[in-house]
């Protein structure tokens, strides 16, 4: 078995008990939920009931007085149950920010992991249509543009084209753009850049901005600190 399979295999386990455990309290939370629904039901038929027979030997004013009090307990009935839900959409949700942080941890931890991420600074000299990225003569990641998804990275967005584990020492990573450079000719170039891996995780940034001076695109691979 390869050694960064046999390193991810242990953690897999790990976090399927742990989504075990989260399906437990999830079901558990809307048992709740369930119970107390069905136990306000039960006591607005109950009220509902005393109430019809109060209203044969109560005179008219009594009655309406009788008819509105369950009104209000209704509705504070139906507000705590809306609470209660929404408390548990909200557990739901920070549960799945959790498991999907969690899963990222074990499948791709520290001492193996690389990230690549795309940025753009450009908008009068060139108009990316794909991305292409190679890490060490292995193709991990290519990317076809929308003009929406291009906007969206003019405007600041942020892209993470690859997430992968690879082991410590010297690596090579190549990303190929292509797309209409100035006055719309069609335009592909490439830049490289070498890099070693060591224990800690590994952000690789492939950047593309508009060079006043040179009046065309530059392409670059750098890495975080």
């Amino acid at each position: 078995m390869p050694p960064i399979l046999a390193q991810i295999r242990q953690p897999a386990r790990i976090m399927t008990l742990y989504l075990h455990k989260c399906r437990h309290r999830i079901a558990v939370k809307l048992a709740i939920v369930v119970s107390g629904i069905v136990f306000s039901t039960y006591l607005h038929a109950t009220d509902i009931a005393n109430d019809s027979a109060t209203e044969s030997a109560s005179d008219i004013a009594t009655t309406s007085e009788t008819q509105t009090e369950p009104a209000a307990s209704g509705s504070v009935e139906n507000l705590t149950l809306d609470d209660a839900l929404q408390q548990l959409k909200t557990d739901v949700l920070a549960l799945n920010r959790d498991l999907f942080i969690l899963k990222e941890e074990l499948l791709f931890p520290a001492h193996t992991q690389v990230a690549v991420f795309l940025s753009l600074d450009v908008g009068e000299f060139f108009e990316l249509d794909a991305v292409t990225v190679t890490l060490d003569d292995k193709q991990v990641a290519s990317h076809l543009y929308t003009p929406k998804q291009t906007n969206a990275l003019i405007r600041g967005g942020v892209q993470r084209l690859f997430l992968g584990n690879v082991k410590s020492g010297p690596h090579e990573i190549v990303a190929v753009f292509t797309g209409r450079g100035p006055q719309g000719r069609d335009y592909r170039r490439a830049s490289s850049l070498d890099f070693a891996k060591s224990e800690d995780a590994k952000y690789l940034e492939v950047k593309i901005i508009d060079s006043t001076k040179l009046l065309q695109p530059e392409f670059s691979i750098k890495e975080w600190e």
